[in-house]
């Protein structure tokens, strides 16, 4: 296997999340795969890093990719930040998501950490989800 499904993975992550209407109710469309230039928007959904393991077997390549998505919010409590978070892991979790390349045979949570971050000035929670593909 390869990294080669990889932009395809994200692609359909980033639109999955960016048509999925309780998400949009909360952030609009303000999901990026890189921190916003300029002033921060004040609640947002950042794609990140992504680990992939080889997972080939007699039946054919596959891999499994980990990736981060992240919540950050300048508000002063967590409720908003856990809000989002919430409806990022609805709509991704045993989401069917259509790859332009290779195949989606499960998408699932692993875990979360939510932090203080910038002096307590920012609130970040980091979604790690299991997307295993075939192809």
């Amino acid at each position: 296997m390869s990294y080669a499904i990889s932009r395809a993975l994200q692609e359909a992550v980033y639109q999955h999340l960016a048509a999925d209407a309780a998400l949009a109710a909360l952030v609009g469309g303000v999901i990026h795969d890189a921190v916003p230039p300029g002033e921060a928007p004040s609640l947002y959904v950042l794609l990140g890093p992504e680990e992939v393991r080889d997972r080939s077997d007699v039946t054919g390549p596959g891999a499994d990719h980990d990736f981060t998505v992240s919540v950050v919010s300048d508000a002063a409590g967590f409720d908003a930040a856990k809000q989002t978070a919430a409806a990022v892991s609805d709509a991704l979790v045993d989401a069917p998501l259509s790859l332009t390349r290779g195949r989606l045979v499960g998408l699932w949570f692993r875990r979360a950490r939510a932090e203080r971050r910038d002096g307590g000035t920012r609130r970040r929670i980091e979604m790690t989800f299991r997307a295993r593909v075939e192809g």
